[in-house]
């Protein structure tokens, strides 16, 4: 029963607005291949940074630079920013769905009546 419910608002939640947006800035910004790139290795600095820090090292002037710059041009990307603005309103439907199941937790717990439907 609960698998069914569980099924059927991930099907809804497939099916809204939110969603659809999400998947379309994110086909547009993984078909961006300058976005693509600069995430790569932004991705690629701050993995080799953690690294660095785990060992007891610090990061490079160099390596912290790139990152900035990096960072810099990809914030003023189109397709990053639309993805950016999609993940969010995705995010604040699904704490929404988290806060509607939570009430629903609560007011089947406080339910002396089991129902089945």
């Amino acid at each position: 029963m609960i698998d069914q419910k569980a099924k059927e608002l991930g099907r809804l939640i497939g099916q809204s607005d939110e969603y659809k947006a999400l998947k379309r800035s994110n086909d547009g910004l993984g078909a961006d291949k300058d976005s693509v790139t600069m995430l790569r290795r932004m991705e690629e600095l701050r993995t080799n940074a953690q690294r660095m820090i785990e060992a007891g090292e610090e990061p490079t002037a160099e390596m912290e630079r790139e990152m900035d710059e990096l960072l810099g041009r990809v914030q003023v990307n189109a397709s990053y920013q639309q993805a950016v603005v999609a993940q969010e309103n995705f995010d604040k439907l699904m704490m929404q769905v988290n806060n509607w199941i939570a009430e629903g937790i609560k007011s089947g717990a406080a339910s002396p009546i089991i129902t089945l439907s």
